[in-house]
């Protein structure tokens, strides 16, 4: 019994390792392929935005996208083939900032994947209020 006990514990404890190793990367691919662009605070001088930042994207990803599953393949998908149409934020955020470019060549499929689970999980932060309407849209949906 004792020995099943501590295959369950050690099970349990690489699982977390995995996780929070995954975690990381994803925040370190994000940092070196998307946060030159996307910034992952509140800025305090908005003129110096070149694109939206993390939470407002997420925010949008969320509200449109009912899942991580779908969020994730989204978010890869539109990375590499940015249209007008697929887009998810307000026009006025595409008017003032373009079409996204395509990441193609920048980053990988594989590592899209990775940099969206882990926006998704990250973002937007819990007290985060996108144009002052807060989260209850998608509170309703029991997301985060």
């Amino acid at each position: 019994m004792k020995l099943y006990k501590n295959l369950f514990l050690l099970v349990g404890t690489i699982i977390l390792l995995i996780d929070t190793l995954h975690a990381q990367e994803g925040a370190s691919l994000f940092d070196a392929k998307c946060a030159t662009c996307h910034k992952t605070s509140h800025p305090s001088d908005k003129s110096t935005l070149v694109a939206p930042p993390v939470m407002g994207v997420m925010r949008h990803v969320i509200m449109r996208y009912a899942t991580k599953d779908e969020a994730v393949a989204f978010i890869s998908e539109y990375a590499l083939n940015p249209e007008k149409p697929k887009a998810v934020c307000m026009p006025q955020k595409i008017k003032r900032f373009g079409l996204m470019p395509s990441q193609k060549g920048n980053v990988s499929k594989e590592e899209l994947q990775t940099i969206a689970a882990w926006m998704y999980e990250n973002f937007p932060f819990k007290d985060f209020k996108g144009m002052g309407k807060g989260r209850g849209e998608y509170q309703k949906k029991g997301v985060k």
